[in-house]
């Protein structure tokens, strides 16, 4: 494929006047990504009155700003906010376009993917920017999509080598979010919202947000257990030692699953990805998908009774035991040398 473009869009997802921190951690991954392409970020935001969202992206890194306004998208809706993308993507075809893996994500960015024959790879974490060489052709600059497989039992790099338009959808807090030292120039072209036929096919009579009781992400240090704790009695221990230490209480998918821990505190590719100054993992096996979400912490102290965890692999102290054995002990010593 040649004349291929340069520009790597990002969806800014809103509500109520307010950016998702999605986007604006995608606005960060996506500069690089242009710089990587030698290329331009644009943000693409839909809306009513959002112009100072807009206005808000270029300290994230944006060349320019594609603004949709109009009332009908003061709130989100999957017609006609994919009708606009769609004309959008087939008009301008854009090298790379990101959305946030969340519940208005990954709505629309299969909507647009379809309708404009682009390729999509959802719940990525990470993107590079890579030549390909595959079935013996030469690719440059591919958007190199890599996520977790086959039940986290493997990382895979997916690559859309026939499609002039990659697309990626990016869970909550897997890239690093970051303001720029020298914001480029305010730049926003306007564009005119035009209806089709099916927008108003369905109508939003009435609303209820419920504010997240629960922010992993802000917590400096957690606690978080697994399946290997065996009950949700013994998953108290996890609970004990986070009051000892003044944190969070987290647990893998299995644990969840298990009903040992409510979901909204998983941590994981299918839970939240946390960047804690210290993060605990006890009784956690350390399973690829698991380890995306928490790899990043500035220290990792693994607690597990098999010595080949995998969990050891990322750990930076690491103690073989049990947690009924362990914990204890620890809290012990550590009421001891804070007297």
């Amino acid at each position: 494929m040649k004349n291929l473009s340069k520009e790597v869009w990002v969806f800014i997802e809103q509500h109520s006047g307010k950016p998702a921190d999605v986007s604006l951690e995608l606005l960060s991954k996506g500069r690089k990504l242009a710089d990587n392409l030698n290329g331009v970020v644009k943000a693409v935001v839909l809306g009513h009155n959002v112009k100072s969202i807009a206005e808000l992206t270029f300290k994230y890194g944006t060349d320019e700003a594609i603004v949709v306004v109009h009332p009908a998208l003061e709130k989100y809706r999957a017609m006609p906010y994919s009708s606009v993308l769609n004309k959008l993507v087939k008009e301008h075809q854009p090298r790379i376009v990101l959305f946030g893996a969340t519940v208005v994500g990954r709505g629309l960015a299969p909507r647009v993917a379809s309708n404009t024959l682009s390729g999509l790879t959802a719940d990525c974490t990470d993107l590079q920017i890579s030549d390909v060489t595959y079935l013996k052709e030469d690719y440059k600059e591919l958007l190199l999509q890599i996520r977790p497989a086959f039940g986290g039992n493997i990382i895979a790099t997916i690559i859309t080598p026939d499609n002039p338009v990659q697309m990626a959808t990016v869970r909550e807090g897997v890239m690093e979010m970051h303001e720029v030292e020298n914001p480029n120039p305010i730049k926003i072209t306007e564009v005119t919202y035009e209806a089709g036929p099916l927008d108003e096919v369905i109508q939003i009579i009435e609303q209820h947000h419920e504010e997240k009781k629960v922010n992993l992400k802000a917590s400096p240090i957690i606690v978080a257990g697994g399946y290997g704790l065996g009950s949700k009695e013994s998953f108290q221990l996890v609970h004990d030692l986070a009051k000892a230490v003044g944190g969070e209480v987290a647990g893998s998918r299995a644990a969840v699953d298990a009903g040992f821990i409510d979901r909204d505190r998983q941590i994981g590719q299918t839970g939240v990805t946390v960047r804690p100054k210290l993060i605990f993992s006890v009784g956690i096996s350390g399973a690829i998908q698991h380890r995306a979400g928490m790899q990043d912490a500035n220290k990792i102290i693994a607690i597990n009774s098999d010595p080949d965890a995998p969990i050891f692999s990322v750990a930076h102290y690491g103690i073989v035991g049990k947690a009924e054995e362990v914990i204890p002990m620890f809290i012990d010593t550590l009421k001891h040398k804070l007297k």
